[in-house]
């Protein structure tokens, strides 16, 4: 990649770095991951002793620990205040890993490169004087020595702009065309994969298909991974979980199978409001924004009872909850949910309240941020 020098960004200078070599073929596959971060944070430290010396003293400094960059900010300005962001502590038992069984493979080197993973969090927690985690559940992943340190602060959403339509109509460049009269049911992942349940919810759909002959499937994600193993072979995700349930669906049953990789955002967002029932899967992991998106977007949503989903899902309140791998049981929920308008009608209303009450950017989260950014810089 080139290197792009700094530059001016809606009222902030943006000053870059890079990093001047690259990570190591024979250095020992646990330290990998430790290595390309030093490395990072080395590039880091060269760029802010050459700001330190041209009288830079940042006030506050905040990152992201996992990437490496913050590793010796201390040493530079050791009076200023470091924040840092708690995104999730890997733990080798009771989270995503070994989640699923049948992908699971009882591997020591596995829990051994996440005890390295954590070791840079581990590292700079001993200088760092406060953290943010987005969910309660995120921040209890981390030790309880760490936990003391965080404030947990979602990192928020726009309620007023992610809000229900009942005019909504989303229109394909392809011709396909639906609007919240026909029956949708909708799901997202970044990529899709196991991490958020793509193959729970594709074996549902024969069945699911079969007792509802008016409903359209909408599948948005990537062919990628963004989390967890790659599939075994050439095969994306996607297409295993499609050669393993369509020869289950009727061909005419097929053709109301949309998936629709990624969408614009404008879309993406219609395509909730539009959206009879929407679908949320994942492994005990971070939670995602699409999530919190929906809620806002007053859709009716079954999801899987797996932390941190609990956090923001109250049954029978915020939505309905079904056992992950419980593919029966999706059915019924599903079935059941999309022949009661006025559960739906209920449960969406009172999911975009939650939202707006709880992870509104501006009245909420936004106001949480700079609140912890102040009592940084007065620590500082």
């Amino acid at each position: 990649m080139a290197h792009k020098p700094g530059f001016t960004w809606q009222g902030v200078v943006v000053h870059t770095y890079f990093p001047n070599r690259g990570s190591s073929h024979l250095i020992h596959p646990w330290l990998a991951d430790t290595e390309t971060k030093t490395i990072r944070a080395e590039a880091v430290l060269r760029w802010a002793l050459k700001a330190k010396e041209q009288g830079f003293v940042p006030d506050v400094v905040i990152a992201h620990p996992s990437w490496g960059e913050s590793l010796f900010i201390k040493h530079v300005w050791p009076q200023t205040a470091l924040g840092l962001f708690y995104e999730m502590f890997y733990q080798a038992h009771g989270q995503d890993v070994h989640f699923d069984p049948e992908f699971s493979k009882p591997e020591f080197s596995v829990e051994s490169r996440l005890l390295m993973k954590n070791a840079i969090h581990l590292i700079q927690d001993g200088f760092a004087d406060a953290a943010m985690s987005p969910t309660h559940w995120q921040a209890a992943t981390y030790p309880a020595s760490m936990q003391k340190k965080i404030t947990v602060v979602h990192d928020g959403i726009d309620t007023q702009h992610i809000r229900p339509d009942a005019q909504a109509k989303l229109s394909l460049a392809d011709g396909r065309t639906w609007t919240r009269q026909d029956e949708v049911l909708t799901f997202v992942s970044r990529n899709l994969e196991p991490y958020r349940g793509y193959h729970v919810f594709m074996r549902s759909l024969p069945e699911l298909l079969r007792q509802r002959p008016q409903l359209q499937v909408l599948l948005v994600g990537g062919d990628g991974v963004s989390y967890g193993a790659k599939p075994p072979g050439s095969e994306s995700w996607k297409q295993i979980f499609i050669n393993e349930v369509k020869q289950h669906i009727s061909e005419a049953d097929w053709q109301r199978v949309h998936f629709l990789g990624r969408l614009s955002y404008p879309q993406f967002l219609t395509m909730l409001q539009i959206s009879r029932v929407h679908v949320y899967l994942t492994y005990p992991f971070v939670l995602s924004w699409s999530l919190i998106e929906a809620m806002s977007s007053g859709c009716a949503i079954v999801a899987s009872d797996t932390a941190p989903v609990k956090e923001v899902i109250i049954p029978h309140v915020t939505g309905q909850l079904v056992p992950f791998f419980d593919v029966r049981a999706w059915v019924h929920h599903l079935n059941a949910l999309l022949d009661q308008p006025e559960e739906r009608k209920r449960l969406g209303q009172q999911a975009r309240e939650h939202a707006v009450t709880h992870y509104d950017l501006q009245t909420v989260c936004l106001p949480k941020q700079l609140a912890w950014v102040d009592a940084l810089a007065r620590q500082g």
